[in-house]
């Protein structure tokens, strides 16, 4: 029985890398019946809304969404998508495993990260007003109900995976009382898994240490915001954001995505490299169980890597999406 799964192609180079992954996914043969929707500019456009209401109900029912990069104008312009879907599916964790690629070079090695990110509250919820001209206040808001929701999917996640330690990181050296509420929410939940290590890192010095002996580290456990820039700083040490999957997980749905950003300096060029999204799809299957195509889909991706033959531009070489694409599904057919 075919999977009904919705699909949300992106804008820049969304459609490119969208294409790239339906095309493994049907060497593999892997069956999906795929529900369309538009959200960002592409849907503002079309129906004045960055994202529709019938995208949402789409989630909501399939459960399921995988979503290419949307564009989200800095400074003004419509409000993030990545955002309303978030707060509108309550989609609480952002789950994101940052490890290195065989074949691609990095400054480390033995990179083996799992980032777990609060995804609903604090600065990054966009909470902000102008006080009077000239006066601008956002709002930090932490929850124990959040903090304490968070801290248990990363437990449960380390135990079920076999990972032997949970940091959390803060800043309540300083936000004593926000912060400081997450930390306590964590250490409540780390007594409930005694078999797990819990230590706890100022977002400072952890940032220092990812990048001198990122091997040292394991799950990190962060707010909304801490949790945006530290995974993407980790995905730094692995290669970038090109080649590093992601997913946002709610009791109700789950929407995976590429972490990158849409861009629009080389879209409709056919220079993408799809690996982001092919990978955050990987997720997605072994997500609705099935482990077994996933497995394949990942060995193919790897081995195309490895060979290091066909590479698109930002990887050192000169394959374009299409070119890498071929090469993937003719390994995945082998």
């Amino acid at each position: 029985m075919a999977h009904r799964i919705t699909l949300v192609p992106g804008d820049g180079i969304g459609p490119e890398v969208t294409e790239a992954v339906l095309r493994v996914f049907r060497a593999a043969a892997v069956d999906v019946d795929w529900e369309r929707h538009d959200a960002g500019v592409l849907a503002f456009k079309k129906h004045g809304q960055s994202l529709p209401a019938e995208l949402l109900e789409s989630v909501r029912r399939n459960k399921v969404a995988l979503k290419g990069p949307v564009t989200t104008p800095i400074g003004e312009g419509i409000t993030s998508v990545n955002v309303g879907l978030r707060k509108a599916l309550d989609l609480y964790a952002n789950l994101r495993p940052v490890r290195n690629l065989p074949g691609i070079s990095s400054r480390f090695e033995n990179v083996d990260l799992i980032i777990v990110r609060e995804n609903t509250e604090d600065l990054y919820a966009g909470l902000e007003h102008e006080i009077v001209p000239g006066i601008v206040e956002s709002l930090k808001i932490i929850t124990e109900r959040a903090s304490t929701r968070i801290a248990r999917f990363a437990f449960d996640y380390a135990r079920r995976y076999g990972r032997s330690r949970v940091t959390a990181i803060h800043k309540a050296n300083i936000m004593k009382l926000s912060d400081g509420l997450f930390l306590d929410s964590s250490r409540k939940v780390a007594r409930d898994f005694l078999d797990i290590t819990y230590d706890e890192r100022i977002v400072d010095a952890a940032c220092m240490h990812l990048v001198m002996r990122p091997d040292k580290m394991d799950v990190l456990l962060l707010p909304n915001l801490y949790g945006d820039i530290v995974s993407d700083l980790c995905a730094g040490l692995v290669g970038g954001l090109g080649v590093v999957p992601g997913a946002n997980l709610g009791e109700h749905a789950a929407v995976f995505e590429a972490v990158h950003g849409s861009a629009p300096d080389i879209a409709d060029k056919n220079l993408a490299n799809p690996t982001a999204l092919l990978l955050s799809a990987v997720l997605m299957l072994d997500h609705v169980g099935e482990r077994q195509k996933a497995d394949r889909i990942r060995a193919a991706l790897f081995a195309v890597l490895q060979e290091g033959r066909v590479r698109t531009r930002d990887l050192g070489g000169t394959a374009t999406t299409t070119e890498f694409t071929d090469a993937i599904c003719k390994e995945v057919e082998t």
